[in-house]
């Protein structure tokens, strides 16, 4: 296979360069019209931190307990953001903790506080071992009842 620069140049010899690993030059780089304030990127957006960072790394939590359905509180309800007891914490564990003055599902604080499940249960699973959330797990026996299925089945047919 034999291609030619973009220039329409033949390659120094012995010299193959894909064409979108060649170096681009800053005139090349930053050519073309300004951006508009509409193309700028909201800094809003741009101030959120990677998922794994906001985990230290880890993909999976490490309390099996947890699944998208589990039901946490927090321990001492009543917490504002500024609380002496949350300062310590990342403005994502806060917002949990707050927001989980009410029995919420994992995956309902997810939502709400628009995070990805897998980021959530890790937090959820460092706050519970912290000592700022409980968390309600349901026994299995439950979750095999045909009512409770049946009950499921029927709600998800009314809404679809």
């Amino acid at each position: 296979m034999h291609w030619k620069e973009p220039d329409g140049e033949e390659p120094a010899p012995g010299v193959q360069i894909r064409p979108y690993l060649r170096a681009v030059t800053p005139a090349e780089q930053f050519a073309g019209p300004a951006p508009t304030p509409e193309a700028t990127l909201d800094p809003a957006i741009t101030d959120v931190p990677r998922p794994f960072v906001l985990t230290s790394g880890r993909v999976a939590g490490t309390d099996p307990s947890i699944s998208l359905e589990t039901q946490v509180t927090a321990r001492h309800p009543g917490l504002s953001w500024d609380s002496p007891g949350l300062s310590r914490l990342t403005p994502e564990m806060r917002n949990i903790v707050l927001l989980c003055a009410e029995p919420l599902s994992v995956a309902e604080v997810s939502a709400q506080l628009q995070l990805q499940l897998g980021v959530t249960k890790v937090l959820v699973g460092d706050l519970r071992a912290a000592g700022y959330l409980d968390v309600h797990v349901r026994h299995g026996a439950e979750s095999f009842n045909p009512d409770v299925i049946l009950r499921v089945i029927d709600g998800l047919s009314a809404i679809s």
